[in-house]
């Protein structure tokens, strides 16, 4: 469920008015131009058609402009810029920025993240609590800075920075960093519900969303009918059963550290300890520690800026191996503290080893289940179906 702000915006350019009222502020997703309408809803260009197709509703120009009062006249905002972010299996993203000659002013940003939630996490519940815990992360500096909320989405600082790709997941410095950052994720409390009931929670919700979908196109019916071949409920009692055989701690998790959602930082050093940060926190929530553990470790083997349909890689070589797996358990327990009160420390670490594979298969569980609602729901271009069958073939080996 990866969403990235990171990735450099792609050409943009001015808008026209066509001759009408500058009300609405429209994003191109294809060319990335700015427009304006006098329309009641936000609108976008569908990345595989060229006709408008409705995002959201609602999504007013006082969203962005609340944030540059003094940008009121319409040629000023003609001239402001709007770009896609690349990236993204669940969002919409969009850099907006001031026109070049005008200056902010005191702490007013040049720049923000325009984010269009996807159909998944819409719901008031949801909205809330995202909303609060994106705004709790950034005021501890664990997060961007929030600018504004609204139905469909937020306002959050534009970050200079390039989203980590998939090989890099193996530099030993890099995953080190991960590792700590990790840690302190899990350190955190958090005003929300402390039991763990994210995990399985979602997993009955999609196992019942399933079993109501129907599919036309031809190569998601035979997908979804293999898919269906499987005994997937039998798979999940299985699945169940192993978990509550296992030790494992529940902690504030952000329950999706891929590359997508870790960035490196602009304008660090290359001898910096401290040029990652988490994003993208619609799934976090208190959950088992070795869900993020064995989630992130299943990121090695999925390399998603394939340009060819389906839009990703997976290669089961890239998995860590048991030196790299341990490189990240020492450091995240060194981080956290966890080395300092005991001595068997090998026992530790073979203790989490096995917590974080044997979650691995919960990852593969949930994010196969979730590719198949989003092979429904979803607008982006994606192999979500082939992204599920992967997933089970993984998890399972059959």
């Amino acid at each position: 469920g990866a969403t990235q702000q990171s990735a450099v915006p792609t050409h943009c350019s001015p808008g026209a008015c066509h001759g009408r009222p500058l009300t609405h502020f429209t994003v191109c997703t294809v060319c990335c131009a700015a427009e304006f309408h006098n329309d009641d809803h936000f609108l976008s260009y569908s990345r595989t058609s060229s006709k408008l197709c409705r995002v959201s509703s609602a999504v007013e120009l006082n969203r962005v402009q609340s944030l540059w009062p003094r940008v009121s006249d319409v040629l000023l905002w003609k001239r402001a810029c709007v770009c896609v972010c690349s990236g993204g299996l669940s969002n919409l993203l969009y850099m907006c920025s001031l026109p070049d000659h005008v200056h902010p002013v005191a702490d007013e940003p040049a720049r923000v993240l325009l984010r269009i939630y996807g159909a998944i996490l819409q719901g008031v519940e949801s909205l809330v609590l995202e909303s609060v815990m994106f705004a709790i992360l950034a005021e501890r500096a664990l997060g961007p800075r929030l600018y504004g909320i609204f139905p469909e989405g937020r306002l959050e600082q534009y970050l200079p920075s390039k989203r980590l790709r998939t090989d890099q997941l193996a530099v030993p410095e890099l995953s080190a960093e991960i590792a700590t950052k990790m840690a302190r994720f899990h350190q955190m409390v958090m005003p929300f519900n402390k039991e763990p009931k994210w995990l399985f929670g979602h997993i009955d919700k999609y196992m019942d969303q399933i079993k109501t979908l129907k599919f036309v196109r031809e190569a998601h019916v035979k997908k979804f009918n293999k898919l269906m071949k499987y005994d997937l409920p039998a798979e999940l009692e299985s699945l169940r059963s192993l978990l509550a055989a296992t030790r494992s701690p529940v902690v504030f998790c952000h329950n999706d550290v891929q590359e997508g959602n870790i960035l490196r930082l602009d304008g660090c050093g290359e001898k910096s300890t401290d040029n990652l940060m988490l994003i993208d926190f619609e799934y976090s929530s208190y959950n088992y520690r070795g869900f993020d553990f064995g989630n992130h470790f299943c990121e090695w083997v999925y390399d998603y800026t394939y340009h060819q349909w389906p839009f990703f890689k997976a290669d089961l070589e890239h998995y860590p191996n048991r030196e790299q797996q341990l490189h990240f358990i020492r450091n995240y327990l060194s981080e956290s503290g966890r080395y300092s009160n005991r001595d068997d420390h090998t026992q530790v670490e073979e203790e989490l080893l096995l917590e974080a594979n044997r979650f691995a298969l919960a990852s593969h569980f949930f994010w196969g289940l979730w590719s198949i609602i989003q092979a429904k729901i979803s607008k982006i271009e994606f192999g979500y179906m082939v992204s599920a069958l992967c997933s089970h073939i993984i998890q399972w080996g059959k």
